[in-house]
């Protein structure tokens, strides 16, 4: 192979490998919600958080790197914060179209990444995901007429974490990287599981159930930590940020394919401007630094 030839496949690998990471994610969400019937979203949440640390920790051994003091503080909140998000996102998916949800929860990295600017052209990507979003809670969305509030609620509420997570995951990761991470799942299953299995019957130890479960948690958290390890040291903070926006998308086809969920044509512009602006957000900005914070979900 030529060193040219060997030049794009180390460039496009990371792209290739973020992108399968997401469609993981997405497709994970789309897999825990066909045993919502069963269990509901807040046992799927717990067993979700409880396999995931499981795998992680009999995968990469965190105890062996011992953790300082000083850093468990932000590794908890890191951890509240992510449980937090995965819950109030499934509750969320209980009750609206996957596609809208996560371009709901979207508004939290899109707010720190605003937040963060001081350029006056991101006041135009304020405005086009305002307009995306004004957009999606105001369209006709099927019989219903128009979205379930509580689901609409819920994502935001997890936009609100997503944006805790990126912000206490930046400094937890800052020294123990992937470990922190790990610990974070852990301590976030330690305080979901009670809230998620309360009151729960013998549906939640049906085969067919912990077989799915378990699926979600090799989805949405092993396979993606795992390819992301591999992925982000080689990629800029605007190429990934760009690549991130994408979820929107990526959730909506998800939702389409795997439950089910068709949108309308406004509701798919709605996305687009959502996406739109927050690539522009990333285009616009001035980091070109490696990502060293995991991904999030």
């Amino acid at each position: 192979m030529s060193a040219n030839s060997c030049s794009i496949v180390s460039r496009l690998l990371p792209v290739g490998l973020l992108l399968i990471a997401m469609a993981s994610i997405q497709g994970g969400a789309s897999m825990a919600a066909s045993i919502f019937p069963a269990i509901g979203p807040a046992a799927t949440t717990s067993l979700r958080l409880i396999m995931a640390a499981v795998l992680l920790m009999a995968l990469f051994r965190p105890w062996r790197k011992p953790v300082a003091r000083s850093e468990w503080p932000n590794i908890a909140i890191y951890g509240v914060a992510l449980a937090s998000m995965n819950f109030l996102f499934y509750q969320a998916l209980a009750h609206i179209p996957l596609g809208i949800a996560v371009a709901l929860e979207f508004t939290g990295p899109l707010t720190v990444a605003l937040l963060s600017s001081k350029r006056r052209l991101d006041l135009l990507w304020v405005a086009v995901a305002i307009a995306g979003l004004a957009v999606l809670l105001g369209t006709d969305h099927g019989d219903s007429g128009s979205l379930d509030m509580y689901g609409v609620a819920c994502a935001l509420g997890a936009g609100a974490c997503w944006a805790a997570y990126i912000l206490f995951g930046q400094k937890a990761g800052a020294v123990s990287g992937l470990n922190s991470a790990i610990w974070g799942i852990t301590i976030g299953a330690i305080v979901i599981a009670p809230i998620g299995l309360f009151g729960t019957d013998s549906a939640l130890l049906a085969p067919e159930v912990l077989w799915v479960a378990l699926g979600v948690a090799i989805l949405c958290t092993a396979m993606p930590y795992t390819l992301e390890m591999i992925a982000l040291p080689r990629l800029p903070t605007q190429t990934f940020g760009t690549l991130m926006s994408l979820e929107p998308a990526f959730g909506a086809l998800s939702g389409l394919l795997f439950l089910g969920q068709t949108l309308g044509l406004l509701q798919w512009l709605a996305i687009a401007a959502v996406i739109s602006a927050s690539i522009g957000t990333t285009v616009t900005g001035d980091s070109a630094e490696p990502i060293e914070t995991p991904y999030p979900d």
